[in-house]
């Protein structure tokens, strides 16, 4: 399962992320894993392939603590769009924090867009996203955040 979400931004699950042939496909060049433990990129022997990672080692649950990383990974989504890159962003299914992320990097990219302005976005071309309750509410304050900022 893959979805571009944007030109140049793509959600998958982890076993897309890891498959030589989708990486050889898409020519992703930025990856950022929305999940805990190693994730095994794949290489071609012939041609090694040369990735800028992004590791967010956080679980799908409620409480865990996602707001604290929005920025980081928000700015590593919008330097590898600049730099024309190809972004893939994915957890364990494909669902809740590869979907959460992406939806403050769309957050910031687009003044004045809500968590669920992102999220609806993100579900046109992903059905099965769905951001837990808890990374809701985060997704919520972080838009705050935003909004306060660019006051």
């Amino acid at each position: 399962m893959i979805a571009e979400i944007v030109p140049g931004l793509y959600m998958s699950d982890l076993q897309s992320a890891e498959n030589i042939r989708i990486h050889e496909s898409y020519r992703f060049t930025h990856v950022l894993s929305a999940m805990p433990g190693k994730v095994v990129l794949p290489t071609h022997p012939s041609r090694p392939l040369s990735l800028k990672t992004f590791q967010l080692p956080i679980q799908d649950n409620p409480f865990e603590e996602l707001a604290a990383h929005l920025p980081g990974t928000t700015a590593f989504i919008s330097d590898a769009l600049r730099s024309q890159g190809r972004v893939l962003v994915h957890c364990m299914q494909g669902r809740s924090r590869s979907a959460s992320v992406i939806a403050a990097y769309l957050m910031a990219a687009n003044k004045g867009w809500t968590a669920e302005d992102a999220v609806r976005h993100i579900k046109a071309k992903c059905m099965t996203a769905e951001p837990n309750v808890g990374f809701m509410g985060q997704l919520r304050e972080y838009y705050r955040a935003l909004q306060q900022d660019q006051q």
